[in-house]
C-alpha cells in the first residue's frame, strides 16, 4: 500500500535505471509537462496569465515542457540562468500580477546555499503575493534534508516526481511546500526502491471497504461503545458518537458522567446514551472501545477512569485511546494480542514520551515508533500535516489528505469516534492498517471536500462528508 519516500539518491537510482532499460530522458521530461500542465490547466482560467520561471536545468526543462499543452492561457515563460541580469525582467513580469507562477528554477539536486542574486530572485516571488506551483520540490528547499538554501519558494502547491522526498515532508519544511502533491507515473520503470514511509492517497482505498453483505444485519457489523463527555466537553463526546455512526457500524452506544448525561442525550437518536454509574459494564455484543473525547474537566468519576484503564489493560477487543485518556493509559504490555491504537497529536506525544512537541515534530517516525513500543506494540496514529500511521516496527503510512481548517476543537474526536466505529466491524479488522489509513484519509478528504466548497467551516461539517469519497 502506498507510494514509498525515497531518498534524492535512490531517485536517481531509479532515473538510472530507466535510461539502462531504453527509457528516454525527453520522453519522460514530456510526460512530465503534459501532467504538470494538467495540474495547471485546473488552477487557471481561460484567458488567465501563467508566469513560468525556468532554470537550465532538468527541472526548467520540465516547467517549459507545459507550455505546448496550456491552451486559452497567456503565457510568459522565461528561462533564468544569470539571476543578476534577468532580476529586473523577472520584476517587471511579476508585476503584472499572473494567476499563477510556475516555480521551475532548481530541482532535487540542489545541496547548497544559493548566492545573494537567486535570493533575490526568489525574495522577489515570494513577495509577489501571487500563487505558486513549485515542480518536483519549491526552488532553494534541500529536498533530501528540508533545509533553505538561502532562501527558498514559499509554493501553494508543490508538485513532485515520481515518488515523495523526505525533505518534503518535514515540518519545518511545511511553510514551502504548501500542498503537496504526487505525480507517480512520469514515464520510468516501475520503482523498486523501498523507504520507511509510504504515502498513502485516493488510489490505495479503491474497492475499500468492501461491499456489505446483502444478509447482514446489526450483529454483523459490530457495536462501538464510547467512553467520552464532561462538563464543559460534552460536545466532543457527542462528536465522537456522529463521527462513529458515519463508519456504519451496527450499534453505537456512548457512556458520559451523569452531570451531562441529558445535554449529550438530547443531541442523539439512534444511538444509545446511557450514564455512568459505579458498576455499569460493557454491553455484551460490543466489538470495539474509544476512550477519552471529552473527558477533560475535574470530577471524572474515579471509578469511571479506572474502568477505562483496565479495558485498556485486559480488554480483548480494539481500544482507541484520545484526548484526555491519553494521560491515563498506563505503558507497558496489554492482554495478549489485542489491538490497540493511540491518536495523539504532537504535544500529546511530547507529553507521554517526556519529549518537547519540536522533538516529536522533528522526529514523527522516530516519536511513533517509541509511543508504539512503550504503549503495547499499540498501532499509533500521530497526528499533524500528514499524519503517520505505524507501530514499533513495519512500514509507516503517510497521509496525504486534509488541510489546516481541521484546526479546529473536536477534529480529533469525530476521527476517534470515526475509527473506533471502523474497527468495531469484524470483516474490517483483517487488515489493520490499511482500516486505520482509510480512517485517517476518509478525515482528511472530508475536510478537503468543505474546503474546495467554502472559505469558512466548522468540524460539525465535516460528519457529513466522512465516507462519501
Amino acid at each position: 500500500m502506498g507510494i514509498p519516500v525515497i531518498s534524492v539518491e535512490q531517485m536517481r537510482r531509479w532515473e538510472a535505471a530507466s535510461w539502462e532499460a531504453g527509457r528516454r530522458e525527453e520522453e519522460v521530461i514530456a510526460q512530465v509537462g503534459k501532467l504538470l500542465a494538467e495540474r495547471v490547466m485546473k488552477l487557471t482560467q481561460p484567458g488567465d496569465a501563467v508566469f513560468i520561471l525556468a532554470g537550465k536545468g532538468n527541472n526548467g526543462a520540465d516547467a517549459r515542457a507545459m507550455e505546448v499543452h496550456l491552451l486559452e492561457r497567456r503565457l510568459m515563460v522565461m528561462k533564468v540562468v544569470e539571476p543578476l541580469r534577468a532580476l529586473g525582467k523577472v520584476k517587471e513580469l511579476l508585476g503584472r500580477k499572473p494567476a499563477l507562477i510556475v516555480d521551475g528554477l532548481f530541482g532535487i539536486g540542489l545541496n547548497r546555499d544559493l548566492s545573494p542574486d537567486w535570493c533575490a530572485v526568489i525574495d522577489a516571488v515570494n513577495e509577489s503575493g501571487c500563487r505558486v506551483l513549485s515542480v518536483d520540490t519549491p526552488s532553494g528547499l534541500d529536498a533530501q534534508t528540508g533545509a533553505v538554501c538561502g532562501a527558498a519558494v514559499k509554493a501553494t502547491w508543490t508538485v513532485t516526481l515520481g515518488a515523495p522526498k523526505p525533505g518534503l515532508i518535514e515540518a519545518k519544511a511545511a511553510q514551502y511546500i504548501g500542498r503537496l502533491e504526487v505525480v507517480t507515473d512520469i514515464g520510468l520503470v516501475p520503482c523498486t526502491e523501498e523507504g520507511e514511509l509510504e504515502w498513502v492517497a485516493a488510489m490505495d482505498f479503491n474497492g475499500f471497504p468492501p461491499a456489505r453483505p446483502v444478509d447482514g444485519h446489526k450483529g454483523t457489523f459490530g457495536h462501538v461503545v464510547i467512553l467520552g463527555g464532561s462538563m464543559g466537553y460534552h460536545g466532543a463526546a457527542v462528536l465522537a458518537a456522529r463521527a462513529a455512526q458515519r463508519a456504519m457500524p451496527g450499534l453505537v452506544t456512548l457512556c458520559v458522567p451523569e452531570a451531562v448525561y441529558v445535554p449529550v442525550a438530547s443531541q442523539l437518536q439512534s444511538v444509545m446514551v446511557h450514564p455512568w454509574r459505579a458498576g455499569w459494564n460493557l454491553p455484551g455484543s460490543t466489538s470495539a472501545v474509544v476512550l477519552g473525547p471529552g473527558l477533560a474537566a475535574e470530577g471524572i468519576p474515579a471509578e469511571m477512569k479506572q474502568f477505562a484503564i483496565e479495558l485498556w489493560r485486559s480488554a480483548h477487543m480494539p481500544v482507541i485511546a484520545d484526548a484526555s485518556a491519553l494521560d491515563w493509559i498506563p505503558a507497558g504490555p496489554v492482554d495478549g494480542e489485542a489491538l490497540r491504537v493511540i491518536t495523539p497529536h504532537p504535544g500529546e506525544a511530547a507529553r507521554m514520551l517526556n519529549w518537547t512537541t519540536g522533538q516529536v515534530q522533528g522526529e514523527r517516525a522516530e516519536a511513533l515508533r517509541e509511543l508504539s513500543a512503550k504503549w503495547g506494540r499499540a498501532w499509533v496514529v500521530l497526528k499533524g500535516r500528514h499524519t503517520l500511521v505505524g507501530r514499533a516496527t513495519g512500514k509507516i503510512a503517510l497521509n496525504s489528505s486534509g488541510n489546516q481548517g481541521l484546526a479546529q476543537g473536536g477534529s480529533g474526536d469525530v476521527l476517534a469516534g470515526y475509527l473506533g466505529g471502523l474497527l468495531a466491524q469484524p470483516r474490517l479488522r483483517g487488515e489493520v492498517s490499511k482500516t486505520i489509513a482509510y480512517g485517517v484519509w476518509q478525515h482528511g478528504v472530508a475536510a478537503d471536500a468543505l474546503a474546495a466548497e467554502k472559505r469558512c467551516w466548522s468540524i460539525e461539517e465535516v460528519l457529513p462528508w466522512l465516507g462519501l469519497i
